[in-house]
């Protein structure tokens, strides 16, 4: 299943009126993301710390209000796709997931990649050696963000054009 056919399938599956918009959704081999944009609460003052807590108040709120349907929904995902289901949601600036995988990933590094690693669990950064790779991992995705994106992007490039040659 494609990133645009999961996609598809939450647009059509979620209630109407749980969001303005048609949700994000971001997908991997382990993991599906869904998040939704709730609209904005009325404050009564105007404060950011205000705005702030209201925005995060209602994304609280969906969470409790959607639990049962959401968790039918995902079920029903895993069910037919094989996939972990996530949820979040967002309100003005404020983001907030739910239920997100970790993933142990395996990897074997060398003597001078390890020493990084260990470096920055001395030097209190990371609590571990998982903890510091991930750590380099956020920081990479953070930094090459947009090389990143051209990456993924000449990925489906070259999904697409297998799916057109000759079937194997």
């Amino acid at each position: 299943m494609t990133n645009d056919e999961v996609r598809g399938w939450f647009t059509g599956r979620l209630p109407d009126g749980w969001f303005l918009e048609a949700p994000e959704v971001t997908a991997d081999r382990d993991e599906v993301l869904v998040v939704g944009r709730l609209a904005e609460p009325e404050p009564a003052g105007t404060g950011d710390d205000e705005r702030r807590a209201a925005r995060r108040a209602r994304i609280e709120r969906f969470r409790d209000e959607t639990r049962d349907k959401r968790m039918r929904i995902a079920a029903e995902f895993e069910r037919r796709f094989g996939r972990k289901v996530s949820w979040g949601a967002a309100c003005g600036d404020v983001t907030l997931t739910f239920t997100t995988l970790s993933v142990p990933v395996m990897t074997r590094l060398r003597l001078a990649d390890r020493t990084v690693l260990d470096t920055l669990v001395d030097a209190g950064v990371a609590r571990s050696r998982s903890d510091a790779l991930g750590w380099c991992v956020r920081l990479v995705g953070k930094h090459q963000g947009e090389w990143i994106d051209q990456l993924r992007d000449a990925l489906v490039h070259v999904e697409k054009v297998r799916a057109e040659g000759p079937a194997a």
